[in-house]
């Protein structure tokens, strides 16, 4: 049996990496020093993954893999927008307990490419965003919603991981200001219809999902007919 054919050693090659990349963030790291960790020759982790790029490709794919399983594990709240708020809260701890991971896979920059394994975690927010919108809550495509949380969301920790220090306050500020240019939120002051939806949103569970749905989309319909004037629904 040849070297590179023993079972697991592509994993364990993977594993090597995201340590040494775990143990420095922000530095280069040697492939020697990745073979030496698993006992292999340089000629094995080319057949693998070619260059060291498709290590690295790899690598920010186990993030991902990482990332997404604690995601998984959260509890869905039954309001997209609050789901939004735990999802971009998680993005935010996983930046800034995983920096050597959270900066190969969203801030590292090569002009025309990005990472397969980025539309994944993508998918998920477009899926809130696209609830929202079903229930009236959004003022502009669920699409563009889901671009302005994530590029924000990105800023925000990257800025943290920068500094070396968390700074929720700062965070939570950006969340809930990129919230409102989604939703028209900031002009929700003093605005009875507004103050009923979240207050609606908050715990679909007194109503039912069902339910709560329903009158959403009521109060939606009665915003916008304020907004064209005519006063109907």
């Amino acid at each position: 049996m040849t070297e590179h054919t023993g079972s697991g050693t592509r994993e364990r090659l993977i594993i090597a990496a995201a340590e040494l990349i775990a143990s420095s963030p922000g530095e280069d790291f040697s492939l020697r020093a990745v073979c030496d960790a698993v006992g292999v020759k340089m000629p094995t982790l080319y057949h693998f993954f070619g260059s060291k790029q498709g290590l690295i490709d790899a690598v920010v794919d186990h993030g991902f893999d990482v990332y997404l399983g604690q995601k998984q594990a959260m509890e869905h709240s039954g309001d997209p927008l609050q789901d939004i708020r735990a999802g971009w809260d998680a993005h935010v701890a996983f930046g800034l307990e995983n920096p050597g991971f959270y900066t190969l896979m969203y801030g590292t920059v090569r002009p025309g490419y990005s990472p397969q394994a980025q539309s994944r975690p993508s998918e998920i927010l477009r899926g809130l965003t696209a609830r929202a919108a079903e229930q009236g809550r959004l003022t502009v495509p669920p699409d563009q919603a889901a671009a302005h949380i994530l590029v924000t969301n990105i800023g925000v920790t990257l800025r943290q991981i920068i500094l070396a220090e968390p700074d929720p306050a700062l965070s939570a500020a950006v969340r809930e200001g990129a919230l409102a240019a989604i939703t028209g939120a900031s002009g929700a002051e003093g605005d009875p219809v507004a103050s009923a939806m979240e207050l609606a949103a908050a715990d679909p569970a007194v109503l039912g999902e069902a339910e709560t749905t329903l009158l959403l989309s009521w109060l939606a319909r009665l915003r916008e007919s304020r907004r064209d004037g005519t006063g109907r629904p």
